[in-house]
């Protein structure tokens, strides 16, 4: 995976010793601007702000723009709170979120 971490509060960096898990958002048709405005809204955003880290990789020619939160297995209940609080940046911008898998879920 080439995801980068976002600069800002949503950086993750190296807090954790264990395994990490993480929250796929693609966000198919998403252009530059819009991707660097979503960006803008979550690393300022403080759900999104440590333990959890966001990577975003952003939209280039023939790949799609993506979005991940990355938390070890016993923030998962945070996790799943920003999940929700991403859809709501994304709907923001017209974004539509058809499914998303959280690990652990049956």
């Amino acid at each position: 995976m080439t995801d980068s971490p976002t600069p800002g509060p949503a950086q993750g960096g190296s807090r954790q010793d264990g395994p990490v898990q993480g929250i796929a958002f693609t966000l198919g048709g998403v252009d530059e601007l819009t991707f660097a405005r979503i960006l803008r809204d979550v690393t300022r955003d403080p759900a999104f702000a440590r333990p959890l880290a966001v990577q975003a990789q952003e939209p280039r020619p023939g790949q799609e723009a993506r979005l991940t939160l990355v938390f070890a297995p016993g923030e998962r209940t945070r996790a799943v709170a920003a999940m929700q609080r991403l859809k709501t940046v994304l709907l923001r911008y017209g974004v539509q979120v058809d499914s998303v898998r959280v690990p652990g879920d049956g």
